[in-house]
């Protein structure tokens, strides 16, 4: 695993940078392969670095967007992450833009079905172009939470998670981030400055330092 790092002014110039490191790889990805599937986290460093996607050269007529994680919550409830994708992104991608499915009745089906929509564009096993994480000051990426049987998870890539604040959540699994061409971690902010080192070490108490995908770029603050 090969870990790049690059610490930028602010939350903002991340976000930018993020954006722009989206966008090339989306062009890189449709020249070698005719098309881009790429997946995001939530929060609030990304929903900047989806405003400035919006504006990139980004191929949108070859590209697919995926969720790494969602809360289960209902459509438009501002905890989901999906209500903080802009919608000038979800219109430019329109049945590509593809929403975790987390207001269904029977939620294992559910993630058997997102697992399933991955497997149709991505490939048997699914191999994502690109996969967006953020990580918690607690070690957490995607929802990928310490000590939840989530992370024990191997057979499946789209599974779902205990309670972790006050939700239940579905996410990808360690399966299909390892085998993502590409890792964009996105993080900022002092809080999280202890996690970063134990990503940066390879540390894998915290679920972040088990994530072994070959190519990953680090986007952090002077805060971290």
């Amino acid at each position: 695993m090969s870990l790049i790092v690059e610490t930028l002014s602010d939350a903002d110039t991340v976000a930018r940078r993020a954006a722009a490191a989206i966008a090339e790889a989306a062009r890189e990805a449709v020249a070698a392969r005719g098309r881009f599937a790429f997946a995001v986290s939530g929060g609030r460093t990304p929903r900047a670095m989806l405003r400035a996607l919006a504006a990139e050269d980004v191929p949108w007529g070859q590209t697919t967007l995926f969720q790494v994680d969602e809360r289960i919550a209902p459509r438009g409830d501002p905890d989901r992450n999906w209500t903080s994708i802009p919608a000038t992104l979800i219109t430019a991608l329109g049945d590509r833009a593809c929403a975790m499915p987390v207001e269904d009745a029977d939620l294992e089906s559910a993630a058997d079905r997102y697992a399933a929509v991955l497997a149709r564009t991505c490939g048997s096993p699914p191999v994502l172009d690109l996969v967006h994480l953020g990580l918690g000051a607690d070690g957490h990426t995607a929802s990928l939470v310490p000590g939840d049987p989530v992370l024990d998870v191997h057979e499946a890539d789209v599974a779902l998670t205990g309670v972790y604040q006050n939700r239940r959540r579905m996410t990808l699994t360690f399966p299909p981030l390892d085998r993502a061409r590409f890792v964009l971690w996105v993080v900022t902010g002092a809080d999280k400055r202890d996690a970063v080192a134990k990503l940066r070490r390879g540390d894998r108490s915290i679920p972040g330092g088990r994530v072994a995908a070959e190519q990953q770029l680090l986007l952090a603050d002077l805060a971290v």
